[in-house]
């Protein structure tokens, strides 16, 4: 038996919602909370307040985000959300098989920092040609990578050095970095339900830009 040629006709697929805001919302909470005891203002807490979230919502969330993204074609956002989705996880996932036994000890303490400084450097690395490319998104994105780029920066001379005023700093930039992604997540939000811009993100100024 043939099949005929009405019935080969593709199958056309509505477009997926936009699933940029809630990658960026996963990001920023878990960066916030990671951040605020960077910076030293946990002193009533454990301070391990991010580790969940890493895994379920910096992580777990913001990863379907980026494969989401790969179902509307956007390459920028997949690549964006998938690799920070796994920033976390991996970072929860570190911290939970091999950090959280060298933080108990104080000879293996600087072991964890140099550690984290590694990690913190290679996504450095990373985020460096991802904000040159989000010159090409909108003005809010390139702030996000742009912040968060001094976050990593910081944060990984600070470790290195196992100096705690420099980690410090860090998670004061890190704060910032996680106000500017809910900013953005939730323009993303208002904007994608009323169709038309509401709250602003700049225009694209990179190469290629035909703004």
């Amino acid at each position: 038996m043939t099949v005929s040629q009405e019935q080969q006709q593709p199958v056309m697929m509505a477009p997926a919602a936009d699933p940029a805001p809630l990658g960026l919302a996963g990001f920023a909470l878990t960066t916030f909370l990671l951040s605020a005891f960077n910076a030293g203002w946990m002193t009533r807490a454990s301070g391990l307040a991010w580790l969940g979230y890493a895994l379920a919502y910096g992580g777990l969330a913001q990863f379907c985000a980026g494969m989401w993204e790969f179902r509307n074609r956007n390459v920028f956002g997949a690549t964006a959300f998938g690799s920070y989705g796994a920033f976390w996880i991996g970072l929860a996932l570190y911290f939970q098989l091999v950090g959280s036994k060298l933080v108990t000890h104080v000879v293996t303490v600087p072991l964890f920092q140099k550690d984290v400084g590694w990690i913190l450097l290679a996504f450095a690395i990373f985020n460096t040609y991802m904000l040159l490319w989000s010159t090409m998104v909108n003005m809010a994105v390139f702030l996000v990578f742009l912040t968060l780029e001094a976050t990593e920066i910081i944060l990984f001379i600070g470790n290195f050095a196992g100096s705690s005023g420099t980690v410090k700093l860090g998670g004061y930039i890190g704060i910032l970095t996680a106000l500017v992604a809910w900013y953005t997540s939730a323009a993303g939000v208002v904007n994608g339900m009323r169709g038309t811009p509401f709250l602003p993100v700049g225009k694209p100024f990179g190469m290629g830009s035909t703004a």
